[in-house]
């Protein structure tokens, strides 16, 4: 393989998340269509817990070890993909030497923090916006998040779609007797920016469901004690709990995307969500309903189609995915890296690689 891309990010396993879970789908179809992709991630570096989710690790990567990584892959194409500290060494490098480089964004880092702390969402956007408008291109998900962004000030915007596995998450894996039906399900990340508490009020027949962890799983098994919480789930476990379901509810207003709706449709479960970005532009002509109304939506989605929802999930796949990704990126020269092949590198000169 002659295309050699570095990309940096500050999530990584064991996380369980959209960002990488799309890193992992990108690094095999890349490699499908002739490219090769190393990955600076955190498990190479001494990381500590990030404030108000310990679960989520943060990596504390000197200069030195960082650049000794860019010299040793000498890649074709740097994408710094997250906005922590990796993200932020490897920028400035890149600025500093004169590479060219791209960014995504995937996380509503302002709503994030706001949610959390008295930090205006302004003050993290100007920082955001610093971060993203010094490289040569911002990858986003979707039209809607693209638009929004541009209007905010972000510049050279890009488009990166998402991928499903259909072999994976599929309605034949159905278990129609399972729990009192309709079952309502939501899937992601048990915390506050994923606004759960909309759906778990909600006045709905049957049984609600509540798949994965994160830090506010105690306090909500608490106060919803009738709701079956069943922790984090993965693999053919998780795609039977999809089939199963009858409708995926999906009350965040912050996701950029929702990998988990392609998920849920790609079972043949319709989905009811805000109309917001991700799901707006998921739903567009099908699969799912949107309304400001929540319970509205959970209800109305029981009467669509399951083959409906499984259509819309097939209109999406990682070798799309990978061929944007790869039209996306800028070439680093030639004779970028110079002079320095043979230098002595330090203890992190290997790169950490996935195949």
């Amino acid at each position: 393989m002659d295309t050699t891309i570095l990309v940096v990010s500050d999530a990584w396993h064991p996380q369980v998340n959209g960002v990488v879970r799309t890193l992992d789908e990108l690094s095999r179809t890349v490699a499908e269509q002739g490219a090769k992709i190393h990955f600076l991630t955190p498990d190479r570096f001494t990381t500590i817990p990030l404030p108000f989710y310990p679960d989520i690790r943060l990596a504390l990567p000197t200069r030195r070890q960082v650049a000794d990584v860019i010299d040793a892959v000498e890649p074709d194409y740097i994408h710094i993909a997250t906005e922590g500290p990796l993200g932020l060494v490897a920028r400035r490098i890149c600025l500093q030497r004169g590479l060219p480089f791209t960014t995504s964004y995937h996380t509503r880092f302002p709503e994030f923090v706001s949610a959390r702390l008295p930090i205006p969402e302004s003050w993290s956007y100007w920082w955001l916006r610093q971060f993203h408008n010094s490289g040569d291109g911002m990858m986003v998900a979707t039209a809607t998040l693209g638009t929004e962004m541009a209007a905010r000030g972000f510049r050279n915007i890009k488009r990166w779609t998402r991928g499903i596995d259909t072999a994976l998450f599929n309605p034949s894996r159905r278990r129609d007797e399972w729990l009192p039906r309709p079952i309502f399900l939501n899937v992601g990340r048990v915390a506050v920016e994923k606004n759960l508490p909309a759906f778990l009020d909600l006045d709905l027949p049957g049984t609600k469901v509540v798949v994965g962890d994160g830090p506010d799983l105690a306090a909500l098994k608490q106060r919803y004690p009738d709701v079956h919480f069943l922790g984090r789930q993965t693999g053919t476990d998780l795609a039977a709990i999809y089939a199963s379901a009858d409708v995926f509810v999906f009350p965040s207003k912050t996701d950029t995307f929702g990998n988990v709706i392609l998920e849920a449709l790609a079972s043949g479960c319709p989905v009811a969500a805000f109309p917001v970005t991700g799901p707006r532009d998921i739903l567009a002509d099908g699969g799912g309903t949107l309304s400001n109304d929540l319970q509205q939506a959970a209800l109305s989605a029981l009467d669509v189609s399951r083959q409906q929802a499984r259509e819309k999930a097939l209109s999406y796949s990682w070798a799309e995915c990978g061929r944007q990704f790869l039209s996306n990126l800028t070439r680093v020269p030639k004779n970028a890296f110079a002079g320095r092949r043979g230098r002595r590198l330090g203890s992190y000169s290997r790169p950490h690689r996935i195949t």
